[in-house]
């Protein structure tokens, strides 16, 4: 489940898509998907043993989701009422265009971190990582 959630991610703008992009360039898309679907369960450890949300969650969209899930499970529906739910802030689209826009910076922003690391082995390593396999 986790890879196929990993595909899905290489699709939706975010630092997990730029993450995707950079192993997929220097791996391959199969390898990438592997790699990704490991960091999810790590960043879903995470967040569970730690108690805290996704820093990089849209939330509106999250609201959304949530309000259908509730109505398919049979909750009431609250049509008619004065006030909106918070799901109803997904319908705004200057909402959905502004929590886009938030997720694309924090893309570029993973994307300009990496680009600065240098690539240099580590000390001490025999380099015996990057030697070609002879079979």
């Amino acid at each position: 489940m986790l890879v196929e959630a990993a595909w899905v991610i290489s699709g939706v703008p975010g630092p997990l898509r730029a993450f995707f992009m950079r192993i997929r360039d220097k791996r391959g898309k199969h390898v990438a998907a592997v790699a990704t679907a490991r960091k999810l369960a790590v960043i879903v450890w995470h967040m569970l043993t730690k108690g805290e949300d996704y820093i990089w969650s849209r939330s509106a969209l999250l609201d959304w989701k949530l309000r259908k899930l509730e109505l398919t499970a049979g909750y009431p529906s609250h049509r008619g009422g004065r006030a909106k739910g918070s799901a109803a802030d997904y319908s705004n689209k200057s909402v959905r265009d502004s929590e886009r826009e938030t997720i694309g910076n924090a893309e570029e922003i993973y994307r300009s971190f990496v680009t600065t690391w240098k690539q240099q082995s580590p000390k001490g390593r025999s380099g015996a990582a990057h030697e070609v396999r002879r079979s």
